[in-house]
């Protein structure tokens, strides 16, 4: 009688926790129906080739003397000369601008018979000037920056670095592609959810990949995770990415 009653009791139990296993299984495949949602994603792209609209250009120039003062009177005389350069060849005085000058003493070593090196005594002084020309007249200006042997024979020691090349609408640019690039992702969503069968719904989330400047043809290669921002070329080209995630109904 009692083997029976154990047996009894040990059924009971097995089958309460056969039906308490039914029922949390059932539950959490309730609650993964629920929560789980159905969604459809794409990145879309756009890119757009301009041309600069403006230009910067800067030199430099120097003047050594053995004392500051006559180091200055040259680099003054110097000054004169490339500004009168620059008015004769169409830079307007609005677009020059001559930053301060940089003043710098220098040394001679001093070696003794046997060429070791046994101090320094001063030299003279050394000026430096900076002059930055801004023009939206970009011929004009990479002609003279191309050409600079009128100062050089009037012995002046003109340095000439590259033209940088900017946009002057870049904002307007920017916007405009972000809308394209916005397009296109939410077209490929709707070219794969009707090839699919499904229905799209509202947008569940959105981001933008980083704008890119490049010269153009020069490829992704010029691509920077921080975004390129290129200043070289004249011709150039934008690019950005839209990421678009949509929940299907």
């Amino acid at each position: 009688m009692e083997q029976k009653k154990n047996t009894w009791i040990s059924a009971l139990i097995i089958g309460v926790c056969v039906v308490i296993s039914c029922i949390a299984l059932a539950i959490g495949l309730a609650h993964f129906r629920s929560g789980s949602q159905h969604t459809i994603s794409a990145t879309g792209s756009a890119s757009v080739d301009f041309d600069a609209d403006l230009i910067i250009w800067r030199g430099s120039f120097s003047a050594t003397a053995f004392s500051s003062k006559d180091a200055y009177t040259q680099i003054k005389g110097n000054a004169s000369e490339v500004k009168n350069y620059l008015l004769d060849n169409g830079i307007t005085d609005e677009e020059i601008v001559f930053n301060s000058v940089d003043i710098r003493r220098t040394y001679r070593d001093i070696y003794d018979d046997n060429g070791n090196f046994v101090g320094s005594e001063p030299e003279g002084y050394e000026l430096t000037q900076t002059v930055t020309i801004t023009s939206q007249n970009m011929d004009n200006v990479e002609k003279i920056s191309r050409d600079i042997s009128t100062l050089l024979d009037k012995g002046v020691e003109f340095t000439s670095e590259s033209p940088e090349y900017y946009y002057s609408d870049l904002d307007a640019l920017k916007l405009d592609l972000i809308d394209k690039a916005t397009q296109n992702a939410k077209e490929r969503i709707d070219i794969m959810a009707k090839n699919s069968g499904a229905h799209v719904g509202k947008l569940k989330n959105s981001d933008l990949g980083v704008f890119q400047i490049t010269a153009q043809n020069s490829g992704t290669r010029s691509y920077s995770y921080d975004g390129a921002f290129d200043t070289s070329s004249r011709h150039k080209t934008a690019t950005i990415t839209a990421h678009l995630e949509y929940d299907l109904k």
